[in-house]
């Protein structure tokens, strides 16, 4: 049988380019999402026309009685789960003194709380099988923060602390655990940059060019591949962060 893969947040986005590639590579994949059901169903009429058969999956990671109806659906279907990509997040920008419980509470919700949710139910039956793969996907900012996205990068340097830790506690059961952190990727999260924007940024970039979804799906296939690599915080960022 195919290794099976759940993508949270998979309805647009590096979320979407992952799910989409993985399907083409001739993976079972269980494209999550929660308030963007149009683009899903894009997404699974887009494989179907290449003969390509996907799941989607409604399900607000950030409550984990939905995580758990995620959890059950793949396991009735498939009997086993392989690999768990944690794409799911949300941003925002504003300045850490107008930031409010409420932002906070939905950012870490958005962010933290679905991995945690999400890696938790599924590393039950990964223990069971001996094997599985857990790929986070975090932020550049979760290593070096950034002005005026406080609690986002409080959210994505906690999903690097979890890698960590997880990495160190699954890894006797041959469960492998990693974060990337990407740096400027042209996704919709981003549309809010200018071209002016986008300039300096690339000025400030060693590549000199911005990231795209598939520089990080490349990765996400490497480590899904790899047999030796856990723990590890992976820039994927044109070479922004050293």
């Amino acid at each position: 049988m195919n290794k099976v893969v759940i993508v949270t947040g998979a309805s647009r986005g590096i979320g979407r380019n992952i799910a989409y590639n993985l399907a083409l590579n001739g993976y079972s994949v269980i494209a999550n999402y929660n308030n963007s059901e149009q683009e899903a169903i894009k997404l699974k009429e887009e494989l179907n026309n290449q003969g390509i058969e996907i799941d989607i999956f409604k399900a607000n990671v950030s409550k984990r009685s939905d995580v758990q109806r995620l959890v059950n659906f793949v396991i009735e279907k498939y009997r086993k789960i392989d690999v768990l990509i944690n794409n799911a997040g949300i941003a925002q920008s504003k300045l850490f003194t107008d930031i409010t419980d409420e932002d906070f509470e939905q950012m870490l919700k958005n962010n933290l709380y679905s991995a945690f949710y999400a890696s938790q139910e599924v590393a039950r039956y990964m223990i069971r099988e001996h094997n599985g793969s857990i790929i986070n996907i975090s932020s550049m900012y979760g290593k070096i923060g950034a002005s005026c996205e406080v609690h986002y990068s409080i959210s994505k340097a906690g999903i690097d602390g979890m890698t960590k830790a997880l990495a160190k506690e699954l890894g006797p059961s041959n469960i492998r655990v990693n974060s990337i952190a990407p740096g400027a990727i042209d996704t919709d999260m981003n549309r809010f940059l200018t071209d002016e924007d986008w300039k300096q940024i690339v000025e400030e970039t060693p590549l000199m060019k911005k990231g795209y979804p598939i520089d990080i799906t490349r990765c996400v296939k490497w480590l899904i591949e790899d047999e030796f690599t856990t723990g590890q915080v992976i820039s994927v960022d044109g070479g922004m962060v050293m």
